[in-house]
Parts: structure tokens; sequence; C-alpha cells
């Protein structure tokens, strides 16, 4: 029998697959909750939104929701402090993956579709992967899997600028999710160096908790003026509970059991789940180009990771 944290590579891929697609239904669920401040996608029908909360709100609050719920969980276990050399990386990780990264989806969606910037994030395989090979623990990828992931991203920035108002120019709201794909994926890392010694509950609960400071005052400050439906505070509570908290339990964990390196490569496939999800709630209907693009990625992410 092998101890609890023993390298796992197919379960660990497995489980990533699972949080991948909780992952995936963030981008949808997130533009549902920016409600009027975002406007309705072309192809869609009706009153698609369902109540308007600003970016920096959704960011914020959802950070504060999942605090809550991870003192709760600590106290509950007992769990012991980070030491000294711990709160670094907790920190690094509570940065990009509880504030920049969140922030710059909400950010963008307010005028991009789900399925757009589903594509962009498509980037975090190969970011997460030059995360995990810059870390003191480095592991190394062959020829191979760089090439596909190299490739991959190419088929992702063409995706991009053949969409971009202006020629090989992204438009600001590409960069901006740009910026938060790299700090997630440098979040990611430091968080999974911690899942070792702490647990991934723990893990995720502590970068949750080190961004209350800065998240509670913003919830405050951004607090909506107009009411909202009771939908709207549903999702929001559902990216509070699921994408900001429980997601990260299986995430962690599939990073410690499968290696950063490689089960960084399965959110290739959190555009498909996106793009699925954003066509029933959003109204999104996926163009033959994007689920295209989509396609071509995944399968050298498939081809990289293949042993």
């Amino acid at each position: 029998m092998s101890a609890p944290n023993a390298p796992r590579p197919l379960a660990g891929l497995l489980l990533g697959v699972v949080a991948v697609a909780l992952f995936g239904a963030t981008l949808p669920i997130t533009r549902w909750t920016l409600g009027s401040s975002a406007e309705a996608p072309a192809g869609s029908s009706g009153d698609w939104s369902s109540g308007p909360l600003s970016p920096m709100f959704i960011t914020f609050s959802r950070v504060v929701l999942a605090a809550a719920l991870s003192a709760v969980f600590l106290l509950a276990v007992r769990a012991r402090w980070p030491q000294r050399d711990e709160w670094r990386p907790l920190a690094l990780a509570s940065l990009g993956n509880a504030v920049l990264y969140p922030l710059s989806l909400a950010i963008a969606l307010q005028q991009q579709t789900a399925a757009h910037v589903a594509m962009i994030t498509a980037l975090l395989p190969l970011a997460s992967a030059i995360a995990s090979s810059l870390g003191r623990d480095a592991a190394r990828g062959s020829p191979r899997f760089w090439l596909c992931a190299l490739a991959s991203t190419a088929l992702v920035v063409a995706f991009l600028l053949q969409r971009s108002e202006h020629p090989f120019v992204p438009a600001l709201d590409d960069l901006i999710v740009l910026g938060g794909v790299i700090a997630a994926a440098f979040g990611y890392v430091h968080g999974a160096a911690m899942t070792q010694r702490l647990g991934a509950e723990r893990v995720i609960c502590w970068v949750t908790l080190l961004a209350l400071p800065v998240s509670l005052p913003l919830t405050l400050l951004t607090w909506p003026s107009e009411p909202a439906p009771a939908t709207t505070w549903g999702a929001l509570a559902w990216l509070g509970t699921v994408s900001m908290w429980a997601v990260f339990f299986f995430w962690y964990r599939a990073l410690h059991w499968g290696g950063p390196l490689r089960v960084s490569q399965t959110q290739a496939l959190q555009p498909f789940f996106s793009i699925a999800l954003a066509w029933p709630l959003l109204g999104e209907r996926p163009d033959a180009l994007t689920v295209a693009f989509a396609l071509a990625v995944v399968t050298l992410v498939a081809v990289g990771t293949r042993r």
C-alpha cells in the first residue's frame, strides 16, 4: 500500500481533469454574475444576464466566502499554523490564485465572451510547465513535451490575433487575462509545493485566509448599490464555495500526485468545459473556428503528455 503522499501519476491526471472541469465552469458563471455590466453576446436571445455585480466585488467577495469556510475547516481539523518558511509560498499562491487571476477574468468578461477568454486560459498549461521548470525541484520535460506545448501556445496566440480588431495587436482585455494566467501558473506551483507539507485542503484554506486583509475591505467598499436577483447571489456563492475553495482540494492534490509539469497540461481541456457551459447558460453558441482551435490545442497537449 502506497503512502498517502506518494506520487500517483494516473490518479493525479484523472483528478486534474475533474478539477479542470470545475474550473471551466468558472468563466460562464462569472460572466453571469456580471449581469448588466456585460453586453449580451452575439447570437444570444433575451435577457441572458442575471444582475449587476462589479468585477472587483465578484473577485473579492468570493475570496471572503472561501476564507470563512477555510476558517471553519482549519478549526475543525485543528490544523497547525504554517512554519516560517511556508508563509512565502502560501502568500504567492494567494496573490496569484485568489486575487490576480480571478480579477483578470472578471475584468475581461465584461466585454469578451466566455469562449474567447477560455481560449486565452488554454495558455495555462505552458505557463504552469515553465513555472514548474524554474523551481528549485524543477521537473524537466522531454523535447516532445516542450515542442507540443510551444505549438499549442502558438495556436492560441494565432487565435487571439485573428480575433483582434487590429492586426498583430492583442486587445487590452487579452493582455490582462494573459497576465492573470502567468500569475495563476506561479500560484499553482507554489501551492502544490506546500501540499506535501500541509495537505491540499489546508493549502487553499491558508491561501484564502492570507488574502482576507485585502479582500474583506474591498468587498465592503465595492458592495453593489443596486439589488441583485437571487440567482446572481447563488452564482456568486458557487464561485466562492466551489471555484475558489473546494476545487482546489482536488487541484493541489492532483498536482502533487501527478507532478505539476504533467498534470498542468490537463488545463488545455478547460476551454471545452467553458464553451460547453456557456452555450446553455449564456446563449454563447460556439463557432466552428473556436472549436477547431480548441481541438487542435487539446490534441497537441495530449501528444506532449503521453508517455
